[in-house]
């Protein structure tokens, strides 16, 4: 009776393997690694975006982390489980903590944060005229994106995520388009797949799949993958000090582009500094000023999520955040990797971690307002 138990488990077993075996990638990936976190870093092959030969270290400002938290404040940290904290003002560190064993030289996938940069190499690609005009249609870059209505598709379009294509937005399910890409292996077959699903050019719907289809256009427009691309027109020009790495569908393979850009706390800031000086890095313009005022300004000309109007926060891949009557644009990604460039105070905010909440008011998650709140009292 033993023995049968025993080759009945065994059998089981190996049929479960084997059908482990032959459920897509994905599904496979997915079930090992479960959720998404920062840590998933070293889970994907990457191209590495080498540091910069004249890298600038961010100096600390006189009052450098004298700054004491109160209980309150440290509490909220601790339960979004925030890694990193760092307040620049006036290009110098003002305040900077790490936490739960991080430390400034650990890199954190900053995950949609990254469709800022796409959005960025966008403008310095327009600015060089590889790619012609905004309002061009996709297939003149991907001529495999066409049929079924994707002619109608316009950069402009992926830029503001307003395609109107059939992409699922959906964290939590095996099988969404979001997981597919996230842990799949061939992200340029499924990019190819979407088709509109709505009209083009009229209503805004957060779509990560725009800002992979993005991707791949400025790279058919420059013949650069986007992290040689980003390594040269942004990285080594803002003076990094520490290479990044971005994350790829399979080794040798494309970009995740819609997410997986892994630096530190520090070198992420440095693309507060660029929001601040409107594309300009010291006396060198890395994007196009007259892209950046549009870039950086909502795009109202769409109709908003919500049905109630125009849209009054998001521009060209990046957030317009408000915050008591200010208004100032964000990199955001998932589980709260937060960028706020803040002209008002001349200041960078970078908050990392594992979590983020999951109420929102309106587009915002709630959870944003009281690493603000934290910030202007260290900015006072």
């Amino acid at each position: 009776m033993r023995k049968k138990r025993i080759k009945l488990v065994s059998g089981l077993l190996v049929l479960i393997a084997g059908l482990f075996l032959l459920t897509p990638t994905y599904i496979r990936e997915a079930l090992i690694h479960w959720y998404p976190d920062i840590t998933d870093t070293y889970i994907f092959s990457s191209h590495t975006v080498e540091r910069s030969s004249a890298c600038r270290e961010w100096p600390e400002a006189p009052d450098y982390n004298t700054f004491r938290m109160n209980e309150t404040d440290e509490a909220y940290l601790a339960k979004w489980e925030t890694v990193s904290f760092l307040v620049i003002q006036h290009d110098s560190i003002l305040y900077e903590e790490y936490r739960d064993g991080w430390k400034p030289e650990d890199l954190s996938n900053i995950f949609s944060a990254t469709k800022s940069i796409v959005g960025l190499l966008t403008g310095i690609a327009l600015g060089e005229s590889a790619i012609g005009s905004l309002d061009d249609p996709v297939c003149r870059y991907l001529p495999e994106f066409t049929g079924e209505g994707r002619e109608r598709v316009t950069v402009r379009n992926l830029l503001t995520m307003s395609s109107g294509l059939n992409w699922k937005e959906s964290y939590s399910s095996l099988f969404s388009t979001t997981t597919q890409a996230y842990y799949g292996d061939n992200i340029r077959s499924l990019m190819m797949r979407l088709k509109p699903e709505e009209e083009p050019g009229k209503r805004y719907s957060y779509k990560s799949g725009d800002s992979q289809l993005l991707a791949f256009v400025v790279e058919a427009a420059t013949g650069r993958t986007i992290s040689d691309y980003a390594r040269e027109k942004l990285w080594q020009p803002m003076q990094a000090c520490t290479d990044a790495l971005w994350n790829l569908d399979k080794k040798e393979g494309d970009e995740k582009s819609y997410c997986c850009f892994n630096t530190t706390a520090r070198e992420f800031a440095r693309f507060g500094r660029l929001l601040l000086n409107k594309g300009k890095w010291n006396d060198r313009q890395l994007v196009p000023e007259t892209y950046m005022e549009e870039a950086l300004s909502p795009a109202s000309y769409l109709e908003n999520e919500f049905g109630d109007g125009p849209l009054d926060y998001y521009g060209f891949q990046i957030w317009i955040v408000l915050y008591k009557g200010m208004r100032f644009p964000a990199f955001r990604g998932l589980d709260g990797q937060y960028l706020f460039a803040i002209p008002e105070k001349n200041a960078i905010v970078v908050r990392m971690g594992h979590k983020r909440s999951e109420e929102y008011i309106r587009e915002q998650t709630v959870d944003m307002e009281g690493y603000l709140d934290i910030a202007f009292k260290i900015l006072q």
